[in-house]
C-alpha cells in the first residue's frame, strides 16, 4: 500500500503517517516539513507535481478551529475567510491537483478530515459561524468531487470524516473526553478500510455511522 499524507506534522496527521507506515509506504507533507502551504495553489501544485506513481490513499488532515464565535455580532470578514481557505478551499486544492495520482484501474481513496459541526442538520446549538461554514463548504466540494471523479475512476472513494475530538493543539481549550490521535488514527482508517465505491462523496464519523448534511 502507497500513501500520501498531507498536514503530516500535526497530531492526527502524525498518527495517521506513523500508523500507515506499517502498511508501506508513506509520503508525507506538511507546512513544518516541506514548506507545503494548502493554501497556496502554487505551494500545492509544486508539491503535489513533484510526486509520481499513484497512491492507494490520499489524506488530508490540515485544519483550523480560529477562534469559534460565541454569537453572530463576533463574526468578522478576516476571521470567515481565513476558516474558508483553510478548511475549505485548501483540501479542495490539494484534492484538485492529487487527482492525478489517483489509479484509475484499482480502489483509491481520498479522504479529509472534516467536523460534525459542519453539519447543518446537526446543528442545534448555533455559534462557531465561521468554522460550521467551512466545514459545510468542505462536506460540499468533496460531495460534489465524488461525483465528477466517479466518472474517470470508477473504484475511488471520496471521504469526509469526522474525527472525534482529539487530544491536540487544535482542540487545547475546547472539549472533553478526548480520543488520543493514536486512537482517532486507527478509527478512521478502520472506516476507511471498509467503504466502497458506492459511498464515495459521503460523510462519515470515527464509526462508520453518516453524518447529517
Amino acid at each position: 500500500m502507497r500513501s500520501l499524507v498531507i498536514g503530516a506534522s500535526g497530531g492526527i496527521g502524525a498518527a495517521l503517517a506513523k500508523s500507515l507506515a506499517t502498511r508501506g509506504e508513506v509520503v508525507s507533507l506538511s507546512r513544518s516539513l516541506n514548506g507545503f502551504e494548502i493554501t497556496d495553489e502554487a505551494s500545492v501544485a509544486e508539491h503535489l507535481g513533484a510526486q509520481s506513481g499513484t497512491f492507494d490513499l490520499i489524506f488530508t488532515a490540515t485544519g483550523a478551529l480560529g477562534t469559534p464565535e460565541k454569537a453572530l455580532r463576533s463574526l468578522t470578514a478576516g476571521e470567515l475567510l481565513s476558516q474558508m481557505a483553510l478548511n475549505a478551499l485548501g483540501p479542495a486544492l490539494a484534492l484538485k491537483h492529487a487527482l492525478r495520482l489517483m489509479p484509475r484501474d484499482r480502489r483509491c481513496v481520498f479522504a479529509a478530515l472534516s467536523a460534525r459541526v459542519g453539519s447543518i442538520g446537526d446543528n442545534a446549538l448555533g455559534g462557531w459561524h465561521s468554522y460550521r461554514a467551512s466545514k459545510a463548504a468542505l462536506n460540499q466540494l468533496l460531495h460534489g468531487a465524488a461525483i465528477e471523479i466517479a466518472r474517470s475512476h470508477p473504484q475511488a472513494i471520496v471521504a469526509a470524516l469526522h474525527p472525534g475530538t482529539v487530544a491536540t493543539p487544535f482542540t487545547e481549550g475546547y472539549g472533553h473526553d478526548k480520543r488520543s490521535p493514536a486512537r482517532a488514527a486507527a478509527d478512521l482508517l478502520a472506516v476507511l478500510d471498509g467503504l466502497t465505491p458506492a459511498q464515495s462523496g459521503g460523510f462519515f464519523d470515527y464509526s462508520g455511522a453518516r453524518v447529517p448534511w
